[in-house]
């Protein structure tokens, strides 16, 4: 293994144990009936949804899910083509 593919895989090892970290953390999505029926309420919590720590945790999930595919992808290619 070259020092690439070295340095790829524990990229790659680090962003998946950040994505299960990430995952484990976030809160369930516990709306009930009113998720599917539609129905929502307008309270300071929904208005202020992106600054909340939920929201900040999903996108740093979603994120990481990018980055680690991104790098999974070039370590394939680094694999399959000997850099």
């Amino acid at each position: 293994m070259s020092a690439l593919q070295i340095v790829l895989s524990i990229i790659d090892i680090l962003f998946a144990i950040a994505i299960i970290v990430l995952f484990l953390v976030q809160e369930g999505n516990d709306q009930g009936l009113g998720a599917v029926t539609g129905a929502t309420t307008d309270s300071y919590y929904s208005k202020a949804k992106g600054r909340t720590l939920e929201e900040q945790l999903k996108r740093w999930t979603v994120i990481c899910c990018v980055a680690f595919a991104v790098v999974s992808i070039v370590l394939y290619l680094a694999v399959a083509r000997y850099w």
